[in-house]
C-alpha cells in the first residue's frame, strides 16, 4: 500500500477516538503493544508486562487509558484483574488494522 492511498485510509477513519488513543499522543504505541496482546490472549497486568517486557506500573496505567475509553474490558477475579477486548474494538478491528498498519509503515 503506498502512502498516498494509506493516507487516504487514515482520512476515512470513523473511529476518531480510536485513532487518537493509537495515534494522538506519546503512549500510542505502548497502547498498540497492549491491545495486541490483548487480542491474541486476555490477561492480566503482570502477565502483560511481562509479555511485553514493561513495567508494571505502564501496563497499568495505559489499561486504565485503554478501559476508560471502552477498547478494553476488565473483570475482577480473587486478587487480581483480567482485561478483555471489548466489543468497541472489536467491532472496530478493521480501522484499528488500518490505523496499526500506518504506524508501521513509520517505522
Amino acid at each position: 500500500m503506498t502512502v498516498t492511498n494509506n493516507i487516504h485510509y487514515l482520512s476515512n477513519i470513523e473511529d476518531k477516538e480510536l485513532f487518537n488513543l493509537v495515534m494522538g499522543n506519546k503512549g500510542g504505541r505502548t497502547r498498540m503493544r497492549i491491545l495486541d496482546a490483548l487480542l491474541i490472549m486476555p490477561s492480566n497486568a503482570n502477565q502483560l508486562a511481562k509479555k511485553l517486557k514493561l513495567d508494571y506500573k505502564t501496563v497499568t496505567y495505559h489499561m486504565n487509558i485503554i478501559c476508560k475509553h471502552k477498547y478494553a474490558t476488565r473483570e475482577k477475579f480473587e486478587k487480581y484483574t483480567r482485561y478483555y477486548p471489548s466489543d468497541k474494538l472489536i467491532k472496530n478491528l478493521k480501522e484499528y488494522k488500518i490505523i496499526k498498519q500506518h504506524i508501521q509503515n513509520e517505522i
